[in-house]
């Protein structure tokens, strides 16, 4: 069977073209997977020309794999490079729902993303609060969630990190939060570590909602009174998994940190850990992966990754965009693609 995996350009006008052609041209990347940019052919081909004076390693468009999306000339009229705004929010969005109308047609296996810009999606009418919401809408998904994966260039030890809740206030953390969301959480990340990362028997890291994990109620009750019965629960039913916690937020990520660095410090870590909020997972990751932490959307029919960074409009067009990020994204899916299909 062929694998075949989209890759979305993402906002035209910010650095998704640039890490797209600089990440196509690394040979860490020359799988056996096809690959498409879904895009603008015309885009790719003029950040191509503007550049290789720069010297550094580009992948020629001529070469490439492109599902051009015809853009009105409306939208192309105002586009403005290093500028996000409603035509270009358009292309964009223009962009990943055909990469998602495919890969349902079963053309694509995956889909990886360029980053977008939330408030160029909101100038073109299109009110989400990001990409994962549209795949899963468009794919009829429920029940999903935002997992972040980087395999450290030290050690070749992964992090990886589910986050119970994502966009929300902090003062909304306690309200949302609940045993009902930890089981659909705790589910999804059993079974991508399943299905995508064949872990039968996985450990994994919860972490406390309250500094020391409430110290016994003296800093919050929540671990008392249902983070500690819900876990408690959860071991009775998953006998086949280690589910260690509330750890103290403070002190989950001490060996993740060390086996970045050390690869000796690996047997004491967990293959998955799940922070109960956004800035609770995403600083340890973004202080340990920052240039090479990757998005991944699970509980959609189909794999997607995104490189964690944004649009960058300030360098757009200028050759200083790193392509570490977006050339794990399409490593990563390649990967998951190939797993999911050996298990299936």
């Amino acid at each position: 069977m062929t694998h075949s995996l989209a890759i979305t350009m993402g906002d035209p006008m910010g650095i998704g073209p640039e890490v797209i052609l600089k990440a196509l041209a690394d040979r860490q990347l020359q799988e056996p997977i096809q690959m498409t940019v879904v895009g603008s052919a015309s885009i790719l081909h003029e950040t191509y020309a503007c550049l290789t004076p720069h010297g550094q390693p580009l992948a020629n468009p001529d070469d490439l794999s492109i599902l051009d999306i015809p853009l009105p000339d409306e939208v192309a009229e105002e586009l403005k490079l290093g500028e996000g705004n409603g035509a270009s929010g358009w292309a964009s969005f223009a962009y990943l729902q055909e990469a998602i109308s495919q890969t349902l047609c079963g053309h694509f296996q995956g889909i990886v993303t360029g980053p977008i810009a939330k408030s160029a999606w909101s100038a073109a009418g299109y009110n989400y609060p990001g990409q994962t919401e549209l795949l899963a809408e468009k794919s009829s998904t429920e029940q999903f969630g935002m997992l972040f994966v980087g395999r450290s260039p030290h050690t070749q030890w992964q992090l990886v990190t589910l986050l119970a809740t994502t966009h929300i206030p902090l003062a909304k953390v306690p309200e949302i939060l609940t045993p009902t969301l930890l089981n659909q959480k705790l589910q999804l990340l059993v079974n991508v570590l399943r299905n995508q990362f064949g872990l039968s028997q996985p450990r994994i890291a919860i972490a406390g909602l309250n500094p020391h994990s409430g110290e016994q109620g003296q800093l919050g009750t929540e671990e008392m009174d249902w983070i500690i019965p819900w876990l408690e629960e959860s071991r009775q039913a998953y006998p086949h998994l280690t589910l260690d916690g509330p750890v103290p937020p403070d002190t989950l990520w001490v060996k993740p940190a060390q086996a970045w660095y050390n690869a000796s410090f690996a047997a004491q870590t967990h293959d998955a850990y799940l922070a109960l909020y956004h800035d609770q997972g995403l600083i340890p990751v973004k202080m340990m992966a920052f240039d090479r932490a990757v998005n991944t959307s699970i509980g959609l029919p189909f794999i997607r990754t995104s490189p964690d960074h944004g649009t960058a409009f300030d360098i757009a067009g200028k050759g200083l965009a790193h392509a570490t990020s977006m050339t794990a994204a399409i490593q990563l899916a390649t990967e998951l693609v190939y797993q999911k299909s050996v298990i299936s």
